[in-house]
Parts: structure tokens; C-alpha cells; sequence
């Protein structure tokens, strides 16, 4: 039997800029893809998506050329390539001058997904990496982006809501913070943001006839949940096999939000787990997950490494075994 061929997923985010290349193995489940490469960039595409949402040159100048080295790997491994974009391409104003330049370098256009399809690609990724868990029961899974954040919810498997917010770590950094470290006057602009927003996702939170119910798993994904679980397992450098599938306790979100509220960005940019170039940004994502959690009851937060890249590798995947059955 010869070998699948091997994709090349990219996920154009308002901060990062993320690469999977993966190879499915014949007669097994998704999840047990052959890895071939991982890459991940913070490029902060959407600089000033705070402010007018224009995408500053530099910006676009880092991702172009993370995009470079991307398809450089993806012929490496002749991989297929496909290339999303998410809430910073949906709002810039200058979208057209980036995606066009970002076609020719990659020879297949960047796909600008609506928020609807992100939260169905995040939902994908984590259900195929934990399947058993996300088919017991009640599910929440939560992106927190630079540019947004999405929220799905589940009953055994079945998506029973799904929202993308215009809160995101990077869009609420720009839009509030002023001082280093943040006056509390700040923080708690940015708590209100969120607040409204979610007060727009009640049903994320309930049963569906307005009772709260809490979900039975809470499920984090992307840069924000992965760091501060690397921050709270202490590690000097990134593992995404301890991060994913780990534990963030509800407990230990707090105490990692206390030591950022205090902090410098200089003395953020030393803290364990943390990369230096998301010290400006991390804790508004992270008001954004105590959030959530807060209105879950969640006790704990299970981290997953594999976001909306992943969710696409699923997809396509899944179409090029459809088309090879007889």
C-alpha cells in the first residue's frame, strides 16, 4: 500500500502564525497522524487590531516571510497546502494587499474563514484528539485567538451552540492597556469587554432553557490556554507533549494571573513557559479564560495543543480517504 499524502496546514492568526505538516496513517484514527514537521511564529499579523484594524507593514512583512519558510517545508515533505486566515484578515481594511502577496509566495490562496467555520474547525480538532472525553457529555471548548475567541459548546459529541466573540488577547491589549504593569482601572476595562461579550453567549454557559449547567469538561485551546499551562507546569521550554492533555487548574489560573498582574513586561518576558514575544498580550487572554471559568464552575481547564490547524489536517484528511474508498 503506498503512503498517504501528507498535508500542509496554516492557520494565519491575529498574533501567530502556525504551520502542521502530518501524513494520516492508513486504517487509523486521525489523531495518530504521522507528524512530519510543527512550526509556530508569533508574527502579530494584527498589530492595531485594537485600534483602526489596519495591518501594519510589519506585520505583514514577519508572516510573509514565516510563510516563506512554511512552504519551503511543506515541498520538503511534498506536502498539499492549505492556508487559512482568520479575524485579523476579516476586518483589516488592507486585507487584499497582504492575501495577495501571500498567494503568490504560497502558491494557493489563504482561505479568510468566517467565525462560524473557525469555531466548527476548533471543534473538530479537539473532538478527533479526544474523542472519548467530548463524547461523555456536556463540553465546552474555548479558543481565546489575539482577534477573537470562540466558544462551542457540545452534548455527547453533538454541537449544540457555537459563537465567535470580538475579544481576543491581542485586540483587548491594544484597545485598553496604557501602563506597564496595568493600572487595575485597565484590567478592569478589559474584565467589562469580556463581560459584555459573553453576556452575547449565555447559551454557551446553560442547558439550553436558560438553567446554568456546568459542562463536564472544559476544553482550552490555542496560544493563551497553552501558555499559561506551560507557565504553570513551570517549563523552560515549550513541550507539546506535556502541554497537551495536561490539567490547568482553576486554582492555579488565578495565581498565574496574580504573578502577571504584578509583573513588568520585562520580568514577563523571563517567567518559565512563557515566549518572551507574548508577554505584552498574555494577560488579557488570560482574563478572558478566568472569565470562562468563572462562569462554568469549571475546577480545572484540559489543555489541548492542537487547534484550528489541526481541525483542518481532520477535514482534509477526511475528504482524501473518502475519495480513495472504492
Amino acid at each position: 500500500m503506498s503512503a498517504a499524502r501528507a498535508f500542509a496546514t496554516i492557520d494565519v492568526g491575529t498574533n501567530t502564525t502556525l504551520l502542521l505538516v502530518a501524513r494520516p496513517r492508513p486504517g487509523r484514527p486521525a489523531a495518530e497522524a504521522e507528524v512530519l514537521a510543527e512550526a509556530a511564529e508569533i508574527t502579530r499579523l494584527g498589530r492595531g487590531i485594537g485600534a483602526d484594524g489596519r495591518l501594519g507593514e510589519e506585520g505583514i512583512a514577519r508572516t510573509l516571510e514565516a510563510l516563506d519558510r512554511y512552504r519551503a517545508v511543506a515541498h520538503t515533505h511534498q506536502a498539499a497546502i492549505a492556508a487559512i486566515g482568520t479575524e485579523a484578515l476579516r476586518r483589516a481594511p488592507n486585507a487584499g494587499t497582504f492575501l495577495g502577496e501571500a498567494a503568490r509566495r504560497l502558491g494557493v490562496p489563504v482561505e479568510v474563514i468566517d467565525g462560524e467555520r473557525e469555531a466548527a474547525l476548533t471543534f473538530r480538532a479537539v473532538a478527533e484528539s479526544f474523542p472519548a472525553e467530548v463524547g461523555a457529555g456536556r463540553a465546552l471548548v474555548v479558543d481565546i485567538g489575539g482577534g477573537s475567541t470562540e466558544l462551542v459548546a457540545s452534548e455527547r459529541g453533538a454541537v449544540t451552540f457555537r459563537r465567535s466573540l470580538p475579544i481576543g488577547s491581542v485586540r483587548l491589549h491594544e484597545r485598553h492597556v496604557r501602563h506597564d504593569p496595568p493600572e487595575k482601572s485597565e484590567l478592569r476595562a478589559v474584565v467589562s469587554d469580556v463581560e459584555a461579550a459573553l453576556e452575547t453567549a449565555a447559551e454557551a454557559f446553560s442547558a439550553g432553557s436558560g438553567a446554568p449547567r456546568p459542562a463536564t469538561l472544559l476544553m482550552g485551546v490555542a496560544g493563551t490556554v497553552t501558555s499559561l499551562s506551560a507557565m504553570s507546569l513551570g517549563l523552560r521550554s515549550y513541550d507539546p507533549a506535556r502541554v497537551h492533555g495536561s490539567r490547568l487548574g482553576a486554582d492555579a489560573l488565578e495565581a498565574q494571573i496574580v504573578r502577571l498582574e504584578n509583573a513588568t513586561q520585562a520580568e514577563r518576558e523571563q517567567m518559565a513557559g512563557l515566549d518572551p514575544k507574548r508577554a505584552d498580550v498574555i494577560l488579557a487572554g488570560a482574563l478572558i479564560l478566568q472569565a470562562i471559568v468563572r462562569r462554568t464552575g469549571a475546577a480545572e481547564v484540559r489543555v489541548s495543543d492542537r487547534g484550528i490547524r489541526w481541525g483542518l489536517f481532520y477535514e482534509l484528511a477526511s475528504r482524501a480517504a473518502e475519495a480513495a474508498s472504492p
